[in-house]
């Protein structure tokens, strides 16, 4: 006896689905079925967001934010943000919970990725050309250097302080500071994140 499998076009549809990051076989299924079976589901729709997300999205040249063909970025295009300071995140999904806490009203770099032997990517393959560009423009004058905390965050910012230091000398560099989350308790702190609050405090009085 034949074994039975899906029409092909619903295979297409969940093998397409599976390329889907976090997005495993059954998962995939799942959604197909959703899809094509839900009245809600509006399949067509959906198909035109995509598609009209991908003509008219694009990565902005200067900050790497998701910047519109039509209307531009954001944030480049926003006259009342500080040109002298300068956030480098690894990614440009990096940029919105710092948006978010309403910290920070200067220019953002995305650098698409961080410093990592192990997987081949080398400064060559980040954003750091288009990074040292924009410092020679002479306005800005603090880098934040906000990658992550991990070891190939502590890498690329490393990296990022000796190249900016020995080229800008001018520009002030600082790190984002860390420690203990907002509502945490000691008990709850990993060794490494302890040693950051501690070595990180600030006197109560000036």
């Amino acid at each position: 006896m034949n074994k039975i499998e899906y029409p092909t076009a619903l295979q297409n549809l969940i093998a397409h689905l599976k390329r889907l990051p976090g997005i495993g076989p059954r998962s995939a299924e799942r959604i197909a079925l959703w899809l094509l079976r839900a009245p809600d589901s509006a399949p067509a729709d959906l198909a035109q967001a995509l598609h009209t997300a991908s003509a008219d999205i694009l990565l902005c040249p200067s900050c790497g934010f998701f910047a519109s063909r039509g209307l531009g970025c954001p944030l480049c295009d926003n006259p009342a943000r500080d040109d002298a300071l300068l956030c480098v995140i690894e990614q440009a999904t990096d940029i919105l919970p710092l948006e978010r806490s309403g910290a920070f009203r200067g220019r953002y770099h995305a650098l698409h990725g961080r410093l990592s032997p192990l997987d081949n990517v080398g400064p060559e393959d980040l954003r750091i050309p288009a990074l040292l560009l924009r410092l020679r423009s002479g306005h800005i004058r603090e880098v934040i250097l906000a990658t992550g905390s991990d070891v190939e965050g502590e890498a690329t910012a490393h990296y990022l302080g000796q190249t900016i230091s020995q080229a800008f000398p001018e520009i002030t560099l600082s790190r984002l500071a860390q420690g203990l989350p907002a509502g945490g308790g000691l008990d709850s702190a990993d060794d490494l994140t302890l040693f950051r609050a501690l070595s990180g405090r600030r006197p109560l009085r000036p």
